[in-house]
């Protein structure tokens, strides 16, 4: 019997009997709703087929979809989404991304580590990633078809094979139509919107297992929703609800805030106006959604696939006047996370409140494959509900090429507060953080139950006393030892 067999229904007996938190103590970041017509799509009512081949294990196949530069509150346009996963599986509300940026993040999806610790800090030196450390690595070595469709790491060369995947589709640079594709290891253009291609070939890898025994990986990371967030033809006009913005939104006094911050002016119409056309883009990523959830029906294969549905980082939506990503308030950190694994206990709408990161991914999908964890992993699977923490890292660094006027910075969340040092370090040219002398240069500390739009910093002007009565040395030494 192999390691995957043994443990796997242990493991499914200790999901089913955990205890899971409640979603009250989730505190939403939008303040406001509206309304607004989305487009009715025809429904479909798959039939199981007969006559694929019987699985050689018990091991679940594992789907993950990664969106581009999506934050919270996008559930408008992904209402089969939704259902599914949220209707039979977990909604985590406190997932956060490790670190708001393309590249690093996604390595650390990839990696269970931190950015720190997997050494691509930045979006242009994508060949920093030792790929030997990847969760693709240990299950096609562990016996997994594997698969990737779409984005991989910002500035790959589109020449070049992600390695460790059976098939692939590989897009860079992403645009929305027309992109030039890495087929396999053939470079080419094929017409069309980019989330249809890549889920097309997601559902031709996925129908495959038709006739192959084997449990599969697929990877499928859409350009939806990154700027130039241009949408599907038929989604261009379709009509969104008005959103009424949050307080965050509408901060007038940034004097307690860091000095690129107190400058950035972006008003709640440009952030309007980006949501808008983020969430018409999203309108596709729901159709392929529900479309990967009627081939699983089809081929028998729903109750043991692990689906998890997330977003590399947020994005502020005119939030303390940004309107971008990379900072360190919760728009940009916070992401949506939903798993789904009826087969696995993980088959009944829930919701589940732990502090969560993109660094539990990789843990968590070697685990439902039976796989013991890396040692080096910053995350913990998720599979285990007794797996909790009560702090996570999140880090970002100013390059030598960025334009943005941030200074690098790390900081402690809590499930209650968030503490961030802005410190004077800047990557070289070449991607290292060899530059600056580390000084701290700002701080900030925000009471996330009294004030979760983070409006108010506690150590503006704090004095001593007051630092100790909130706990800051404490904080700072917790920060510290997060970063390594």
């Amino acid at each position: 019997m192999s390691e995957g067999e043994r443990r796997g229904p242990a493991r499914r007996a200790l999901i089913v009997g955990g205890a899971v938190a409640v979603a009250g103590a989730t505190v939403p970041l939008v303040s406001g709703g509206g309304s607004g017509s989305r487009p009715a799509s025809p429904t479909r009512t798959a039939t199981p087929v007969a006559g694929h081949r019987p699985r050689s294990d018990n091991r679940p196949n594992i789907l993950l979809v990664l969106t581009d530069d999506q934050p919270k509150e996008t559930d408008w346009a992904l209402p089969r989404t939704v259902d599914w996963l949220g209707g039979s599986g977990s909604t985590f509300g406190r997932a956060h991304a490790n670190t708001p940026l393309c590249a690093p993040s996604r390595a650390s999806v990839m990696t269970g580590r931190y950015a720190h610790h997997h050494g691509l800090l930045d979006t242009r030196h994508p060949y920093h990633l030792d790929q030997r450390t990847t969760v693709q690595r240990r299950l096609h070595e562990a016996g997994y078809r594997t698969g990737m469709f779409g984005k991989y790491l910002n500035f790959w060369r589109t020449g070049d094979d992600p390695p460790h995947f059976d098939e692939w589709l590989l897009q860079e640079p992403v645009r929305y139509f027309n992109g030039h594709y890495n087929d396999n290891g053939t470079v080419r253009i094929i017409p069309g919107y980019n989330t249809t291609v890549i889920k097309d070939r997601a559902l031709a890898f996925i129908e495959a297992s038709r006739t192959d025994s084997r449990p599969w990986f697929a990877y499928v990371a859409t350009r939806s929703a990154h700027e130039a967030n241009t949408p599907e033809p038929r989604y261009a006009r379709t009509r969104v609800p008005e959103w009424e913005g949050r307080p965050s939104v509408f901060e007038t006094d940034k004097t307690d805030k860091p000095p690129f911050l107190q400058a950035a002016d972006h008003s709640f119409a440009q952030g309007s106006g980006l949501r808008a056309r983020q969430l018409r883009t999203l309108l596709s990523v729901d159709d392929a959604m529900h479309d990967f959830r009627e081939k699983l029906r089809a081929l028998g294969q729903l109750e043991n696939t692990l689906v998890l549905f997330t977003s590399d980082h947020g994005l502020c939506w005119g939030d303390h006047g940004w309107l971008r990503k990379s900072v360190p308030y919760r728009p940009s950190l916070e992401v949506p996370f939903q798993l789904s694994w009826p087969a696995g206990g993980l088959g009944t709408s829930r919701s589940d409140d732990r502090l969560t990161g993109l660094v539990d991914i990789a843990p968590t999908f070697l685990d439902a494959a039976g796989l013991p964890p890396d040692p080096e992993h910053d995350g913990h699977s998720l599979l285990d509900p007794g797996n909790d923490r009560d702090h996570l890292l999140a880090e970002w660094w100013w390059n030598q090429q960025d334009r943005q006027p941030i200074h690098s910075w790390a900081s402690y969340i809590g499930k209650a507060e968030q503490y961030t040092e802005y410190h004077r370090t800047r990557l070289d040219h070449a991607g290292r953080p060899t530059r600056g002398d580390g000084k701290v240069l700002f701080r900030e500390y925000y009471d996330l139950r009294a004030d979760p739009y983070q409006l108010t910093n506690r150590l503006h002007q704090a004095s001593p006393q007051e630092e100790r009565r909130l706990g800051i040395p404490e904080l700072a030494k917790g920060l510290a030892a997060m970063r390594g």
